[in-house]
């Protein structure tokens, strides 16, 4: 370990800033490193300052793989914040699961994984799909389309909301897939099929750029969200932002965390993000989860006194964080997170407001082993 290292806490912060989900893990890395800002004006962990390891990985599999091995071949890095896609997840855990290291995963996520070495932060399916599923069947019809960008989030979430769908009495009437590469979805394919199936809700799984071109070519169309919305869990204010406001209005999702809501932590929050990064960068509801892991991380760090991954998996889950969303905690069981599901639609001036809050914070299943559709909230804090 090199002098610089003794002096501070390495991290990495591996987060795309260019390539097709840019706009979103631009405001997961600006949370990072203002919670890093943060911990260091307080004095840092046990004396010494985190220090970030800041790289680009392109939003590309591959170099996020490379980059994480770099970080702690070369780095000694043995705590690792970052990731958006679950394809860019599963191609680091085998490299920190090889270095006994740590991933840090602030993104929702299909569920059916745990590894040791990663903590979840961002919702797993009990905590926002069966939350928007239970909406959608109770204010709009029983007919779904679903649509998805081609790789394994799409195809497991949509599984597990068409299964969420039909259980409601609703009817699931078709399911495509399209490129990741904007350039490459055939658009007037997709709504020709949409046309087709006449549906009375969407539900898309599409990422990255192509989000904003297929909820203008829906719109396009003749379609009104107002009444037959697209409902989305990869649609955050970062997406929305690339879009007019009348093409993303009466949109809908579910998340922990909006930025409209009401808790003095997250006016807190959203002042100092503001003050750091101006208006223009969106908060995402994964922004904050990649906020409040850092600060579960410091805590863990401080109890633990060094960062090594058996003398952190010691003391992960003995304490919370009152996150802008509501106080959280990792789950010893599972690594992931006790969060707050809230359901949400895009106003008028292109905001989201919440329109389903139950004020219960939801133990994570991500194995989906005893949430049903009904009861909802059966297993909370």
């Amino acid at each position: 370990m090199s002098t610089s290292q003794a002096r501070t806490w390495q991290v990495g912060v591996l987060f795309s800033t260019t390539g097709v989900t840019a706009a979103v893990e631009r405001t997961q890395q600006a949370a990072t490193l203002l919670a890093i800002e943060e911990i260091n004006q307080a004095g840092g962990v046990l004396g010494r300052p985190i220090e970030p390891v800041v790289r680009d990985p392109e939003s590309r599999p591959k170099r996020y793989e490379e980059l994480a091995r770099e970080m702690c071949d070369d780095q000694g890095v043995r705590v690792i914040f970052g990731c958006h896609m679950s394809s860019t997840r599963k191609a680091v855990l085998p490299v920190v699961e090889a270095h006994r290291a740590l991933l840090f995963y602030p993104t929702l996520y299909e569920g059916f994984e745990y590894s040791p070495h990663c903590v979840y932060t961002g919702a797993a399916p009990n905590q926002n799909s069966v939350q928007l599923v239970r909406y959608l069947s109770r204010n709009f019809g029983k007919r779904l389309f679903l649509i998805g960008s081609d790789y394994v989030y799409p195809y497991e979430s949509n599984r597990i909301v068409g299964d969420l769908f039909r259980q409601s009495g609703g009817q699931l009437i078709d399911e495509m897939y399209v490129p990741l590469r904007v350039a490459d979805i055939d658009m007037a394919k997709v709504i020709r099929r949409v046309k087709a199936a006449r549906p009375d809700v969407i539900y898309s799984t599409v990422v990255g750029d192509g989000i904003a071109r297929f909820y203008q070519a829906y719109r396009e169309a003749g379609f009104d969200q107002r009444t037959h919305p697209i409902a989305s869990q990869s649609t955050q204010e970062a997406e929305i932002a690339q879009m007019p406001v009348e093409v993303a209005e009466g949109s809908i999702t579910a998340a922990p965390y909006f930025s409209t809501i009401d808790t003095p932590a997250n006016h807190e929050f959203v002042r100092a993000y503001r003050a750091r990064f101006g208006a223009e960068l969106p908060i995402t509801a994964c922004a904050e989860a990649a906020y409040f892991q850092v600060k579960l991380y410091a805590q863990t760090l401080a109890r633990a006194g060094d960062d090594r991954l058996d003398s952190l998996l010691l003391h992960l889950h003995e304490h919370e964080f009152d996150a802008p969303q509501g106080r959280v905690r990792i789950d010893k069981e599972n690594h992931h997170t006790y969060l707050w599901p809230r359901v949400a639609r895009i106003d008028a001036q292109g905001m989201f407001r919440v329109v389903d809050d139950p004020g219960i914070r939801v133990k994570p299943d991500p194995y989906m082993y005893e949430s049903r559709f009904d009861p909802l909230y059966e297993r909370t804090a």
